[in-house]
């Protein structure tokens, strides 16, 4: 069981080597420097893709035993993706609760597991936004329009996309 002491000593360490070496795609840092439990993360929407241009803005929370259980992420830009809830939580399997899924969607081999770090928790979401997730969708809605009417699932993404852009 990791303690708050290791946690603390491990985001110092991911947080030192991500100033030391960015990665592309996105910024990370404390949202409060007397915090290292509260990050704030800027993703650079991917090449591309619908959110191509965009500058979306999250809040990556780490409980007290981490890396033993996952950090959560939540968008505080707008964002509409299927693997997004409507409260901006993001869903992606490797931040779900390590073991077995209860409700059987996924492998305990796609789920949280200690050597993610912010690093590869933040590729995966950039993955997520290059391509949706629509068979165990967050935000349903988004889902449906993602499958049945690309045309204004676009639509939603790009005003997504110009108010990120507008809050710079």
């Amino acid at each position: 069981m990791a303690s708050p002491s290791q946690a603390i000593l491990l985001l110092q360490k991911q947080l030192k080597d991500l100033c030391k070496n960015p990665v592309d795609g996105f910024s990370a840092g404390l949202v409060d420097e007397n915090n290292l439990f509260e990050w704030s993360v800027t993703i650079i929407g991917p090449p591309d893709t619908l959110y191509d241009g965009g500058f979306f803005n999250a809040i990556m929370t780490f409980p007290s035993n981490y890396p033993n259980s996952p950090p959560t992420v939540r968008f505080t830009s707008e964002m509409w993706h299927p693997n997004v809830y409507p409260d901006g939580k993001v869903c992606i399997s490797i931040l779900h609760p390590p073991g077995d899924d209860p409700n059987g969607y996924e492998l305990a081999s796609e789920r949280w597991t200690p050597v993610h770090t912010v690093e590869s928790i933040v590729l995966s979401i950039i993955s997520m936004l290059s391509s949706p997730n629509d068979e165990s969708p967050a935000n349903v809605e988004a889902a449906k329009e993602w499958r049945e009417r690309r045309d204004e699932f676009k639509k939603k993404v790009s005003r997504c996309v110009r108010r990120s852009q507008e809050m710079l």
